[in-house]
């Protein structure tokens, strides 16, 4: 009797609409699979087109890709012997479906549909595809001819069942359905299904790893059961980053675990497992069992094939792990990292250039340069052929081999000083040592001659020169002195990324970074159309307070000592005139509210879904000790009308890899208005009888 099984979850560095090097991924994975004695391979969701694929899901030319990619596999020699779990869109009776496809040997065995779709935060699948509702229902699906000559079947099984092999039974959920109240592994474990498996499309969040652990290993802690999880991994063209943490639970604990962040485009974790230990284990839940007694069974799919080799006794099985999580800091360091890579290759630009004040935001964001750097080389040791090349031909130079993270830095990576009349000698010399520590190349400029030729075409036109408040300026002229300063930065930065790779006698442009953070997005502390205007930003979706501990774990694990001085002084703008060579002005003093308050708002707004009356209830709670309820309505006060004030800059936000779930990012998920009654005068009153009340 069969017992050991041998199951493979493939984490795969998709592209949206890239059909031919998803094809090439997937075939390498199937190859890894079976190479390793995998006899079910388990992939992403979505994996033939990209999931990010968003309104090109319309298309019937990503259907018909789709098709002729899944033809591709279906007709290939590497897939045979090893059933193939694929993921792609299917249009069955005209309506769209988030579908596995899942065939054995050139036979299509089952199309099984989505049932539960996400659709909160950054996915909107009820935009492209309607859910499977018709619970253990199948109906037959008219293949395409271009799949009827392969397999030479013109219907195949298409809704919800489960696959019943000659020596177990499986049954699919689909990424949101593990998360589901109501999740279909319950029914399905209840029926008789060993075998669970789920192919995801999950993206990174700080300190979310171990939810979606605890959820596959909760799945079958009941229940009992093998678990199996495929995740995406990588950029796949938007804001998100996909973690991979490809996984295998049996009974309650993990028994494999895939990497979280890596430049690997394709990882397959294989494991062996015994299905006698399910069988046994469920054997003693007498609750389990009688409650599968009266179960509603699903309808089964033959496959005269079997996972598992009739004299397997010997064969040994995987044992339990201890699940290794990474602290947020060390998420930071390699999350938008690896974000940063899959930008920059698959842009084809030839590297990144960063305005660097000498502040914590821009020296986390060359940080987060320098610890990709690290990755390359490490990736390049370890033997990965696809860094290597991609490496190559980011540098233009096919003999070169990425070894020491300094001098890769040194030539894919500008830093840039942009010092004004208001800036002081510390940040400079901060932006200088940091920029030595890393290896970049950095450039010293000072933009008072373009700043003052701009203030002088205003003050020809208008007759009129503007002044800082210290020299009795206006509140209007101070802000707008500024923002000028800011622009012209925005633009050289610009005019620099296309440049000075040709004034180096070197090929291709380079990214601009941003390195505005979430609270100040959310705050819109910073000028539109500033150096927070750039290409695409790495800290846009991180707090501050995060950032901070981030610098910390760089000082101890990069030896980078210039961060201690950036560390220690007060986050500043230098945009306003120092004092007798000091500066000044201070970001909290100018926001006239702390980080730290920042965040509270910031998670109280989206996470809470607080509006300003129910902030101000949570917060007299919260801040009991510190403030009295007049001061928490202040602070509420100014807090709304500051961000409604400026949430007409999210609108143009640089787009920023996503870590928080307080992210106000405008594009797809902080939807809100951008021209607000900034008075808020309904919302105020009801804060003011309450103060008074109390």
């Amino acid at each position: 009797m069969g017992r050991a099984v041998t199951i493979a979850a493939c984490a795969l560095n998709q592209w949206a609409l890239d059909f031919e090097g998803n094809l090439e991924r997937i075939f390498r994975s199937i190859d890894i699979a079976k190479h390793r004695g995998a006899r079910y391979r388990l992939g992403p969701e979505l994996e033939i087109c990209g999931y990010g694929c968003s309104d090109h899901y319309y298309e019937s030319d990503t259907l018909l890709h789709s098709f002729q990619v899944l033809a591709k596999l279906l007709e290939s020699p590497a897939t045979q012997d090893i059933i193939c779990d694929v993921g792609m869109p299917v249009l069955h009776r005209n309506i769209r479906y988030n579908c596995r496809v899942i065939f054995l040997n050139k036979k299509i065995l089952l199309i099984r549909p989505k049932i539960s779709l996400a659709n909160a935060g950054n996915y909107r699948e009820l935009r492209w595809f309607t859910p499977w509702n018709k619970a253990r229902h199948v109906e037959e699906y008219f293949l395409p001819r271009i799949i009827q000559e392969v397999t030479g079947q013109e219907t195949v099984p298409f809704g919800d069942a489960v696959l019943a092999t000659k020596d177990t039974c499986l049954g699919a959920e689909i990424c949101e359905e593990l998360w589901a109240p109501n999740s279909p592994h319950i029914e399905m474990g209840l029926d008789g299904v060993e075998i669970f498996t789920n192919s995801s499309g999950s993206h990174h969040v700080l300190r979310k790893a171990h939810t979606r652990v605890d959820l596959v290993n909760s799945a079958t802690a009941k229940n009992g059961g093998i678990y199996v999880l495929a995740n995406q991994k990588g950029c796949d063209g938007d804001r998100l980053y996909y973690d991979g943490c490809a996984m295998i639970s049996m009974n309650g604990e993990t028994v494999a675990q895939g990497s979280q962040f890596s430049l690997d485009d394709v990882e397959v974790l294989v494991a062996t497992l015994d299905l006698e230990d399910v069988r046994s284990y469920r054997a003693e839940i007498s609750s389990r069992n009688l409650a599968a007694s009266k179960v509603n069974p699903y309808p089964r799919v033959k496959v005269n094939f079997a996972l598992s080799c009739s004299d397997d006794v010997a064969v040994p099985s995987c044992m339990p792990i201890q699940w290794r999580h990474h602290s947020p800091e060390e998420e930071i360091s390699l999350g938008p990292a690896c974000w940063l890579w899959d930008y920059l290759r698959r842009s084809k630009q030839a590297g990144f250039l960063l305005p660097l004040s000498g502040g914590i935001d821009s020296s986390a964001t060359a940080c987060i340069v320098y610890s990709m750097c690290h990755q390359v080389c490490l990736a390049v040791r370890n033997g990965n052929a696809d860094v290597l090349a991609d490496a190559r031909r980011i540098v233009n130079d096919e003999t070169y081999i990425p070894e020491e993270p300094r001098e890769f830095c040194k030539r894919i990576f500008t830093t840039c000083y942009m010092a004004s009349e208001n800036s002081s000698q510390d940040t400079c010399n901060r932006a200088k040592l940091l920029a030595e520590q890393i290896g970049s190349y950095h450039i010293n400029l000072n933009i008072d001659a373009a700043v003052k030729a701009i203030v002088g075409i205003f003050s020809m036109v208008t007759g009129r020169t503007p002044c800082f408040s210290v020299y009795g300026g206006s509140s209007r002229e101070n802000l707008a002195l500024q923002n000028v300063q800011a622009r012209v930065r925005m633009v050289l930065a610009y005019l620099f990324a296309q440049l000075t790779l040709w004034t180096r006698g070197m090929p291709g442009g380079l990214l601009v970074l941003g390195s505005a953070n979430v609270d100040e997005s959310l705050r819109g502390y910073l000028t539109k159309y500033d150096c927070s205007s750039a290409d695409i930003n790495p800290i846009g979706g991180i707090s501050k307070a995060d950032l901070k501990n981030f610098i910390q774990y760089c000082i101890e694990n990069f030896q980078l000592t210039a961060l201690r001085s950036i560390m220690s002084a007060p986050p500043t703008a230098e945009l306003e005139p120092l004092v007798d060579g000091q500066v000044a002005q201070t970001d909290e003093a100018d926001m006239g509210m702390t980080y730290a308050e920042l965040s509270i708002y910031g998670k109280l707004r989206k996470i809470a879904k607080a509006g300003p009356y129910s902030m101000f209830c949570k917060l007299i709670s919260m801040w009991k000790e510190i403030c009295t309820p007049r001061e928490v309505a202040s602070k509420v006060k100014h807090f709304f009308r500051m961000y409604s004030i400026n949430r007409h800059k999210m609108t143009t936000l640089t787009p920023s890899y996503h870590a928080e779930n307080y992210s106000p990012d405008d594009n797809r998920f902080d939807l809100r208005p951008f021209l607000y009654n900034t008075a808020w005068s309904w919302q105020f009153r009801c804060i003011d009888k309450q103060v008074n009340a109390l």
